[in-house]
């Protein structure tokens, strides 16, 4: 690989490269060796990479393994709407030190779902991250993944590592353009229960919620998590969707627990929810954020006319 494969960033400068690999060795060599340059450079470094794949890296890493944070990242990337605030949280506890970070957000067993949201998160990396000090490297298992997922990868990143090489990625998009293509028509579902709703009456939908959730698989934990979603979700539908909305209810696949609220509001930043809100901020989308935190999946479509929340919790 090139000098320019592991770089020593100065800060301010951003670098995104998406790593092709085919074998967990090439994978733990190029990851590893990405790791010990952190280190030796005294850079902090996260390792967020499936489980598996932790594994395979510990024994390579493991004499400067103190200095990496590791992350599952099927566990903190199960919604992909929760991986960028991570990744931008480490690199403000070490502001002023370029960071070097690993994500892999697309695995084999994703549904096409996740990957249209972890596909936007790759492109908005290149937006939140612009001008600072860091290198995101994101690798893709091309053995294993569709040739969709496999274009989409160049389509997000300025440069692509593949086979021992760092090459420009002609075919890398504006992030703004990658994600009005993720904006793709939400399924309808077989059979819903729907609810509409205006000013004064949250606490009967959150009855309506809570009589309805308790039929379904979830845990009561996780029930309280899907409660706690929609009274942030049908809040923001009375302050800044136009006073009114429509929440749809339903199960899906493998008993999958859904929640849709529509309202008339728009959403024009696309980084909402998906950044961690100042705590200055008069508004800041902090009801979006925890909306996040709270669930397995959060889909949004912002047309002209209005704007779509579906939730999904997974038992």
């Amino acid at each position: 690989m090139t000098d320019t494969a592991s770089p020593l960033v100065p800060v301010g400068s951003f670098v995104h490269p998406a790593l092709f690999y085919r074998t967990t060795q090439e994978y733990v060599d190029t990851v590893g060796a990405f790791a010990r340059a952190a280190l030796a450079a005294d850079e902090p470094c996260l390792i967020a990479v499936p489980g598996a794949r932790l594994e395979a890296l510990r024994p390579a890493l493991d004499e400067g393994s103190d200095g990496i944070d590791f992350v599952d990242m099927t566990v903190l990337g199960r919604n992909p709407g929760r991986i960028l605030a991570a990744l931008q949280g480490f690199a403000d506890r070490h502001l002023g030190r370029p960071a070097r970070i690993v994500g892999e957000p697309i695995w084999a067993g994703r549904n096409h779902a996740e990957i249209l949201e972890a596909t936007r998160h790759e492109a908005l990396i290149n937006t939140a991250f612009a001008h600072r000090g860091a290198t995101i490297l994101c690798p893709y298992d091309v053995t294993a993944l569709s040739d969709g997922v496999i274009a989409d990868a160049r389509r997000t990143h300025p440069t692509i590592w593949d086979r021992g090489e760092d090459l420009d990625s002609p075919a890398y998009t504006d992030p703004a353009t990658v994600c009005a293509d993720c904006d793709q028509p939400l399924p309808e579902p077989d059979r819903a229960t729907v609810l509409a709703y205006t000013v004064g009456q949250l606490a009967q939908v959150r009855h309506h919620a809570d009589a309805w959730v308790r039929t379904t698989a979830l845990t009561p934990a996780r029930q309280g998590d899907l409660l706690l979603a929609l009274g942030e979700a049908t809040a923001n539908s009375l302050a800044h969707g136009g006073g009114s909305g429509t929440l749809r209810l339903w199960t899906g696949e493998n008993a999958a627990v859904v929640a849709e609220i529509r309202d008339a509001g728009q959403l024009s930043d696309p980084l909402a929810g998906r950044s961690r809100p100042r705590l200055a901020s008069a508004d800041g989308g902090r009801g979006l954020w925890m909306i996040h935190q709270l669930c397995d999946l959060v889909e949004i479509r912002s047309t002209g006319d209005g704007l779509t929340l579906r939730l999904h919790l997974f038992p």
